[in-house]
């Protein structure tokens, strides 16, 4: 059974190190969760150490400068990766068979302010998919609702008759950003696959992002481990798909259809169906990422 708790405080007894989502759980893209930042907090004091994995298609050091306005200080923990700065790294580097094989043009699909995880790289951006030898997909813009990926199908069409690849640097269908329900990168992807693209994903639930977090945290021993997400798909299915135990936060992504309104927890029954018919088993639930 998955336990119903209301505070994170007690976990956290019971683990040595955490890794924990941004999106959801942290902060809404906008401002920091009631009670999150003081959680974090509390974490430090009680010497548990606490890595960040975001989904977020942009740089580490982006998605801290973003936290730090929000008032969300580095020292509250010990790391940080982001999806943006796996998809900067493996285009850099070309170790992965995969990305070598990819050429040069590109055409990226997203938002000004995710250049950050391709500018200071050795590519070429070009205008038209009839240019590019490969797709980056950061994204719709989560500052603009309202946007579907109907809106992308003539484009996702030309990409797919020019056959490139697309990479995708947030694998999340959707994020709520200050209370507005938005399309990610994952659900552009989604929608190229279908059309018979050829997609590579960096980021949850793919457990090949684990391991520099696992790194980070420097606890070797993963049932000491707890990850914390609000998502199923990517949040608790892939601590699952890592071997570590996950608590899965009710108050971000799935608040909505599950009815969890006002910071009240679904009964047991709930939670234990929708977490089932995706085959996870998140070991608590909570309504928040509170002390």
């Amino acid at each position: 059974m998955i336990a119903r708790l209301e505070r994170f405080a007690p976990l956290a007894e019971r683990y040595d190190g955490f890794v924990l989502d941004l999106w959801g759980v942290i902060h809404d893209g906008v401002r920091p969760y009631p009670g999150a930042v003081a959680a974090l907090a509390a974490l430090r004091r009680a010497g548990k150490r606490s890595v960040l994995l975001s989904n977020a298609p942009r740089r580490a050091a982006a998605a801290q400068a973003a936290m730090r306005a929000m008032g969300i200080d580095d020292a509250l923990y010990d790391g940080i990766l982001t999806s943006g700065e796996a998809v900067h790294r493996a285009l850099r580097d070309r170790t992965d068979p995969w990305f070598a094989r990819l050429g040069r043009r590109f055409l990226h699909i997203g938002p000004e302010r995710d250049r950050n995880v391709f500018d200071t790289l050795d590519l070429e951006e070009v205008a038209a998919p009839e240019q590019a030898e490969f797709v980056l997909n950061t994204g719709p813009d989560d500052h603009r609702p309202g946007q579907t990926v109907e809106d992308f199908l003539p484009l996702l069409r030309r990409c797919r008759a020019a056959r490139l690849p697309m990479i995708c640097a947030n694998p999340d269908l959707e994020v709520i950003r200050g209370g507005v329900r938005v399309i990610c990168a994952g659900a552009l992807a989604r929608q190229y696959a279908a059309m018979g693209g050829e997609v590579r994903s960096l980021g949850k639930p793919d457990p090949a992002i684990y391991p520099g977090v696992l790194a980070m945290l420097g606890i070797a021993d993963r049932s000491r481990i707890l990850a914390v997400g609000d998502a199923l798909r990517t949040d608790i299915a892939g601590a699952q798909a890592a071997g570590i135990d996950a608590a899965w936060v009710i108050g971000g992504i799935h608040a909505e259809e599950l009815g969890a309104v006002n910071g009240t927890l679904p009964p047991a029954e709930v939670l234990e169906r929708a977490a089932a018919a995706q085959g996870l088993k998140p070991i608590a639930a909570l309504p928040a990422f509170v002390w």
